[in-house]
């Protein structure tokens, strides 16, 4: 499943961007190397089940569930009916008195669990409407040719039956029939559900039938309720499924179509003959097709009849509003797959869902040739009403997906084909092994797509404030533990991240990508641990991670290093130097040191996280062969550190005779001169931004002396309010997420924050100023640190390139806040300079917001700040 994490705090405009962060105005080390380099993290051995070197062990075991479905959909009622029989095999050595089920459809139940456990806000998990969930017509279980109704219990979403007969050990098997309905709910928790269309409803079909619970050798029956959040523990098995459904429906289903000469036309057999050779994606299914609406067999109803070997779960989509095309994949091995899409007329073209197949091709044929091969003969992106979900060979996406959103999230769910459907982790407790894991291989992915057609590379640094916030939950919980706002971090971006730190600064590619294969390889189609992961990964990388698994996954420590001092062989630069770096978090990690001399040369020394082994404090020499002009810890970002303003220390003294306000009258010198400044009456400017492959739009209107209307939206959903600040006086108005948000408290800060040319007020009476007394760094320039406390008691620090007078970083000088980054000043009426690139972090990704056009003195209207 996706989840495009926006943080609800974010605000954007030319000012800083409200995040949680850590508070970073201490300097005592928090470190303790005892804690981190622990070496009895593996507190348990090796069994005859599950290896010590993270391999299945020679007695490894696991049950088998084989499904014969028969379902049919009445589109008039949208309810499903179902018979199903599971052949049900017992490998484990235990004998096995009762089964338990998983019956997902009751969440839907206005007295759910999941109903109970919703906040009242709601969320994305929250029913909007409700059901009866599954109606239960009749079980029966079959042992040794003999049918009997056993004694079931139905507890929110889980049954079990308690069998007459114990089942015994070591390959016994029964058959259970379950004869069941229910009705589809518009809105499915997002992971099923329909869309009313112009050419008719769409259905996303998943948790349809009565599903096994795993019994493990971890937990024995893994009983945990499905409450939204969490996703599935499935065992595997074959599926035999067919879809009785009116004729005029387009179904595809998870696995293979083995009866296509029954239920397509001549003219698509001959369409998907054609695609199925072609590497050019190929209509089965047109628009003309669709409007038309007589392009399928002139019956009743069709039977869609669908194989899917070794796999864990199987969904299905239904609509005569699809328009559907495919194309060949070539897998690495020789063989041949299928790719294919299908979505509604509205979600067609380039830009859009005419791309999507291309997508598909590639997300497969790029994990293939990489870690693992695709294990499906088809492969299938819906565009429906599900915004992003994943089942075995077919995904659901939005409809309303399109550019770099819809690569973006097609590869994500095509990338759960191997995490978990090929690997499969136990998605009720540790999220991370799928959701993460999957992120990771999309970065991957996402970099060799068409030469990085949508490829960003991650600024780790700028994201880490929010990652590593005050509240954040640990990596190792339960999805249903972890608080709503964080689980895109705690799931998704920081375990990938984790993984790509591994990949880039620990291990390497070669090593990294060796063991990470031994580990998909080793657990294909079976049911990893952590500790499995763990194990794995060192005994295969040859490394012992146990450091770093403890840290990073395990707690939420962070990151906070530090260039302490500089100093010279006998006072002799030329004869070497000593530079000693601080540790100041809780956490260890490699050190990557860039160092810059005055004659020009430089050199970057890449420490390993050992030397923090030792303390909190690590000196060393460095071949200095003149005075060192700075030296800047992770130059590239790639670390999470919570703190970079202390990152770099400069060798250089601001010069005699620069004082605070000399440096903000530089400054307004370079933008245009004080007198131009002041006859801008207002000022709009226009923006756009990616994040996430999602395209937004930013507005900002200033207009004198204290009127402010910013408002950043996503066009591609429905013009989707990310954020939208009204300043007018003392008010101050906010929506977030399209809903109002409190600010009463930080009001002051706000208005500090978003006035026009803020410069032109720090003469006044009220302010102080102060200017750091060394030359600060900021990436490659040198830069002064004016520190500004306004009348109400804001702290804000602004750094000035010491060139050019401009200003090119700022900050709140408190908890909570993130930098924003300026660059690219450019001329516009009036005579003055803006900036036309900004980056910031929304939601704790590092954003490039690129200005495409500015208007001064237009005429604002009053209106505009109501």
């Amino acid at each position: 499943m996706k989840i495009i994490s926006l943080a609800l705090s974010v605000l954007l405009a030319a000012g800083s961007y409200t995040l949680h962060a850590q508070d970073t105005t201490s300097t005592k080390s928090k470190y303790d190397q005892h804690k981190v380099f622990n070496p009895l993290f593996y507190f348990g051995k090796g069994t005859e089940f599950r290896s010590a070197s993270g391999a299945p062990g020679v007695k490894y075991w696991q049950n088998r569930a084989d499904y014969k479905i028969d379902a049919k959909l009445d589109t008039a009622a949208h309810r499903i009916t179902g018979s199903t029989i599971i052949t049900y095999t017992n490998n484990s050595p235990d004998p096995l008195s009762f089964l338990w089920l998983q019956l997902d459809q009751n969440i839907y139940k206005e007295d759910s669990r999941g109903q109970a456990t919703t906040v009242v806000g709601g969320g994305r998990f929250a029913n909007t409407g409700f059901t009866k969930g599954y109606e239960i017509k009749s079980v029966t279980v079959i042992k040794n040719g003999k049918a009997e109704t056993p004694v079931y219990r139905v507890t929110d979403t889980r049954m079990q039956i308690r069998l007459k007969d114990t089942l015994r050990s070591s390959g016994a098997k029964l058959q259970i029939k379950i004869e069941y309905a229910y009705t589809v709910p518009e809105y499915g928790t997002d992971r099923t559900g329909r869309l009313k269309t112009p050419q008719g409803w769409i259905y996303d079909i998943a948790q349809w039938y009565p599903r096994m619970e795993v019994y493990d050798d971890v937990s024995g029956w893994n009983t945990i309720p499905y409450m939204g959040s969490s996703e599935f523990y499935l065992e595997y098995g074959n599926f035999d499924y067919t879809i009785t459904a009116p004729a005029s429906l387009v179904i595809v289903g998870s696995g293979e179509l083995i009866n296509p000469n029954e239920v397509l036309t001549a003219t698509e057999l001959k369409r998907l003959a054609q695609a199925r050779t072609s590497d050019k994606t190929v209509m089965i299914k047109d628009s003309a097709d669709v409007v038309g609406g007589n392009a399928y067999l002139k019956k009743p109803t069709l039977t869609w009849h669908f194989v899917c070997k070794n796999s864990r779960d199987v969904a299905w989509a239904a609509s005569k509003a699809f328009v559907w095309d495919a194309a060949r994949i070539n897998l690495s091995n020789g063989k041949k797959a299928l790719a294919q899409s299908v979505y509604p007329i509205s979600s067609g073209g380039k830009g859009a869902y005419g791309r999507s197949t291309e997508y598909v091709k590639a997300a497969i044929e790029l994990y293939s040739g990489k870690w693992f091969e695709y294990t499906y003969p088809v492969a299938t992106n819906v565009g429906g009403p599900v915004s992003g979900m994943e089942y075995p060979g077919i995904v659901f996406c939005s409809h309303e997906s399109e550019g770099g959103g819809l690569w973006d999230v097609t590869n994500h769910e095509f990338g759960h084909n191997w995490f978990p459907m090929i690997v499969g982790s136990n998605e009720r407790k540790y999220a991370w092994m799928d959701e993460g894991f999957n992120t990771f291989i999309n970065k991957v992915d996402t970099k060799q797509f068409n030469s990085g057609e949508y490829y960003h590379p991650d600024e780790v640094q700028a994201g880490a404030p929010s990652m590593f916030s005050a509240n954040a939950d640990a990596i190792m919980n339960t999805p249903d533990v972890i608080q709503s706002s964080y689980l895109g971090y705690a799931a998704y971006e920081k375990p990938a991240a984790g993984l790509m730190i591994l990949r880039e600064q620990i291990l390497g590619e070669e090593r990294f990508d060796y063991a990470f294969k031994t580990y998909i390889k080793r657990w294909a189609f079976k049911h990893p641990t952590p500790w499995d992961f763990f194990r794995s990964m060192d005994n295969a990388a040859g490394e012992d991670l146990s450091w770093f698994w403890n840290e990073w996954f395990l707690n939420t420590w962070t990151l906070d290093q530090s260039v302490k001092s500089i100093a010279y062989t006998k006072n002799d630069p030329s004869q070497g130097s000593l530079i000693t770096i601080e540790n100041l978090g809780e956490m260890a990690l490699p050190a990557i040191v860039y160092v810059k001399e005055e004659n020009g040369k430089s050199s970057t020394v890449k420490l390993p996280a050992e030397i923090w082994q030792r303390g909190p404090e690590w000196t060393f020499a460095y071949k200095s062969t003149s005075k060192i002009s700075y030296v800047t810890l992770d130059p590239e970002g790639v670390l999470p550190d919570v703190n970079p303003e202390n990152n770099s220390l400069s060798g250089q003294e601001v010069a005699k005779g620069v004082t605070a306000q000399t440096v903000i009258q530089n400054y307004i010198s370079a933008v245009g001169g004080e007198g131009r400044l002041k006859d801008v009456k207002d000022l709009t400017i226009t923006g756009e931004a990616t994040l996430q492959g999602v395209a937004l739009k930013l507005t900002t209107k200033y207009k004198q002396p204290d009127k402010f209307n910013m408002n950043l939206i996503a066009p591609s959903y429905n013009n989707f309010v990310v954020s939208n600040i009204v300043i007018n006086a003392d008010s101050v108005r906010m929506v977030q997420f399209n809903r109002p948000s409190d600010v009463s408290k930080e009001a002051k800060g706000v208005r500090n924050r978003y006035r026009l040319f803020p410069e032109l007020e720090y003469g006044k009476t009220g302010y102080t100023l102060t200017l750091a007394p060394n030359l600060q760094v900021v990436h490659d320039k040198l830069a002064y640190m004016v520190t500004i406390t306004n009348p109400e008691g804001v702290r804000v620090k602004h750094w000035y390139d010491m060139k050019t007078g401009l200003k090119i970083k700022r900050v709140t000088d408190s908890a909570g806040s993130s930098p924003t980054e300026y660059d690219d000043y450019k001329g516009i009426p009036t005579g003055i300079k803006i900036p036309f690139s900004e980056k910031t972090s929304i939601g704790g990704a590092a954003t490039a917001i690129k200005i495409t056009d500015a208007t001064v003195n237009s005429g604002i209207s009053d209106a505009d700040f109501k």
